[in-house]
C-alpha cells in the first residue's frame, strides 16, 4: 500500500507556515508523509472573492487534496478542524481518515471570544494588535509556555495582519452551522493536549457527536501550538496516528 499522507489545514490568522517546523521530522522515507495547504485570504495570499461559503472553502481543500495519492489523512488545527467538518460534509470517500487538533465549533454561542468577534469593528482591531510587534511580548506569552526563535514567532505573529479571511471566519463558522453539520462515520481522532488554553478538553464531547467513530487521544505536556512549542514530538504522533487510521477498516461515510 502507498504511504499514507497527511494534508494539514492551518487554524485562523496564519497559513501552511505554522507547520514549518514540522516539516523537516518527514522524509521521503519516512513511514507517513505530509504537506500542508494555505487557504486563499490566508499566509499573505489574496482571498478569493468567490469564497463566501465554508463549502466553497472546502472544495478549495478538496482541489488541493485531490493531487495527492491516497490514502489521505486530513489533520485540521482550530478552524482548520471547523473547515475538516465542512469537507466531510462533501468529500468524506476521499479521506481515509481525519485528525481534528483542539477543532472550533462547539459553544460558540457562549465562549467569550466567539461573542467579542461578532462586531467587524473588533475584529479588524483584534487582528491588527495580533499583527503588532508592540503587543507582540503579550502575544508570546499567552500563546506559548515554551521557548520558540524569535523570528518563526516575529512571521507567526505578522501573518494575522496580511490575513485577509480572519473576519470571515467568525461570520461563517458559527453556532448554528455546526448544529446543522451531520454526523460522518470515519476512521477519526480528536487530539488535544492537557494543558490547551484556547480552546478548551472539555468541548471534546460536541465533536464526538459529528464524528461517532472518533477516539480521544490527549497529550499531556502540549498547550495549543505542539506544532511550533514540540515539532519533533508533534510528528512522532501524526505518523502513529496516521499509521492507526489507515489501519483501521474503511467506514461508510455518512
Amino acid at each position: 500500500m502507498t504511504r499514507p499522507t497527511i494534508i494539514a489545514v492551518h487554524g485562523n490568522g496564519g497559513g501552511a507556515f505554522r507547520f514549518a517546523r514540522v516539516e523537516p521530522f518527514f522524509s521521503e522515507t519516512s513511514p507517513v508523509g505530509f504537506t500542508a495547504l494555505t487557504l486563499p485570504g490566508f499566509g499573505g495570499t489574496p482571498r478569493d472573492t468567490q469564497c463566501v461559503t465554508l463549502s466553497d472553502y472546502a472544495a478549495h481543500i478538496q482541489e488541493f487534496v485531490t493531487r495527492i495519492d491516497a490514502p489521505r489523512i486530513l489533520l485540521g488545527h482550530g478552524i482548520g478542524g471547523s473547515l475538516v467538518l465542512e469537507y466531510l460534509q462533501h468529500f468524506a470517500p476521499s479521506v481515509a481518515g481525519v485528525i481534528l487538533h483542539a477543532p472550533v465549533g462547539a459553544r460558540l454561542d457562549t465562549r467569550w471570544f466567539p461573542r467579542l468577534m461578532a462586531s467587524e469593528t473588533v475584529r479588524e482591531l483584534g487582528k491588527q494588535m495580533l499583527a503588532s510587534a508592540l503587543f507582540r511580548p503579550l502575544w508570546k506569552r499567552l500563546f506559548f509556555s515554551q521557548p520558540v526563535p524569535d523570528e518563526f514567532l516575529n512571521r507567526f505573529f505578522a501573518e494575522y495582519g496580511t490575513c485577509e479571511a480572519f473576519g470571515q471566519m467568525f461570520e461563517l463558522i458559527t453556532a448554528g452551522w455546526f448544529a446543522g453539520l451531520k454526523p460522518v462515520t470515519l476512521p477519526s481522532v480528536l487530539l488535544w493536549g492537557a494543558r490547551e488554553r484556547v480552546l478548551r478538553l472539555d468541548q471534546a464531547a460536541e465533536f464526538r457527536a459529528k464524528l461517532p467513530a472518533a477516539t480521544m487521544e490527549i497529550v499531556n505536556d502540549w498547550d495549543h501550538f505542539p506544532m511550533v512549542e514540540q515539532p519533533e514530538a508533534y510528528t512522532q504522533k501524526l505518523m502513529q496516528l496516521a499509521s492507526r487510521l489507515t489501519a483501521e477498516p474503511a467506514a461508510a461515510a455518512h
